[in-house]
């Protein structure tokens, strides 16, 4: 929850009550059963409940397991900070904590020091002890970092960004001390495209992208206009009514998680994966993997046990709409036609 001007508590419009847009919630859940998949872009006018959504899933977000007391939420088994490295070597053992997901958002002015952390040098030379500031990079380990107008981020925020995301570690050096965290997030940017363009750099990191509109459908509109005027008048009352949906999604993704090791992907499945990715204008072989990562995402979230046809197609939609390059004299919008051809001719 957010806090009201006043200092009370502020609910967050409900994800399952965000009428449409089911790309963009889609694209957010697999994200969250294979963090891997390498984030989501949501690119659209203003208005299309973009942040809304955003912040929305972190009521959705399940439990990870972390080291007891870790400031850095290192993982007991992964990558560990300095500190949890030390307590390691000393005791032979770490403690182990559940710890729920949590959406961290990055503002457009933020500093290098704000996101990176910084260390405290003149204590590390009075006390000959490291003391390390944890920035926000710290905080979106193991959780969501979202960034609205992720197009307007300087560049200097940018480069930290794509080094983090890259390495999955945040290393901060000063005078001779250095300390290191693990920090490996899941991206989530927003971005209204007429604003301006994004990096190609950062642009790929995003493993998958969707493009937003505002909703057409008279009925659907009318819909939109009874929830927010519903959420207005009485939040509480509203949150209740929409509480068995959120819990339903909120199963449909713990379960997904457990269920993803498990989802084939056979020789098929790889062939419809290279057949569209070969068939388009793409560089490397990022789609390739973001295609097959998303596709058993889906069917672990549907529970069909194998990767299938409809998974693949769903995925790669969402995974390509981003990297179709646009030829200089293609029509706007001739890329996504390319990309539902690739799709469509798909059999089986």
């Amino acid at each position: 929850m957010e806090e009201r001007n006043g200092g009370g508590p502020a609910m967050i419009f409900p994800f399952s009550a965000i009428v449409g847009q089911e790309e963009m919630k889609l694209g957010l859940l697999l994200n969250v059963i294979d963090p891997g998949i390498g984030g989501l872009l949501i690119m659209g006018e203003k208005g299309t409940a973009k942040s809304t959504a955003v912040r929305a899933l972190a009521e959705l977000l399940p439990e990870i397991e972390v080291v007891a007391g870790c400031p850095f939420g290192c993982t007991p088994d992964g990558f560990l900070c300095s500190t949890c490295r030390e307590r390691l070597e000393n005791n032979g053992t770490l403690e182990r904590e559940k710890r729920r997901m949590k959406v961290v958002e990055l503002p457009l002015g933020v500093t290098e020091d704000r996101l990176v952390g910084t260390l405290d040098i003149e204590y590390a030379l009075k006390k000959g002890e490291k003391r390390f500031e944890p920035g926000l990079l710290a905080a979106a380990n193991g959780n969501f970092l979202y960034v609205d107008e992720v197009n307007l981020l300087e560049d200097h925020i940018v480069d930290l960004l794509l080094d983090s995301a890259a390495m999955g570690v945040n290393t901060v050096e000063r005078e001779g001390i250095s300390f290191t965290h693990p920090a490996r997030f899941i991206l989530v940017g927003t971005m209204n495209p007429e604003e301006g363009e994004l990096r190609p750099q950062l642009l790929d990191r995003f493993g998958l992208c969707v493009r937003v509109a505002s909703v057409q459908d008279k009925a659907s509109r009318i819909e939109i206009l009874r929830r927010r005027i519903g959420f207005d008048a009485d939040q509480e009352g509203f949150m209740q009514r929409w509480q068995a949906e959120q819990d339903r999604i909120a199963r449909s993704v713990t379960d997904g998680r457990m269920r993803f090791e498990a989802i084939e992907a056979k020789e098929a499945a790889l062939e419809k994966i290279v057949s569209i990715t070969t068939s388009l204008n793409l560089d490397g072989h990022r789609a390739d993997i973001v295609i097959l990562k998303a596709a058993r995402a889906l069917a672990a979230f549907r529970g069909t046990g194998v990767v299938g046809t409809e998974e693949i197609r769903e995925a790669a939609m969402l995974s390509l709409m981003h990297r179709q390059k646009r030829m200089p004299f293609d029509e706007i919008g001739a890329e996504t036609e390319k990309i539902k051809a690739a799709v469509w001719g798909l059999t089986g």
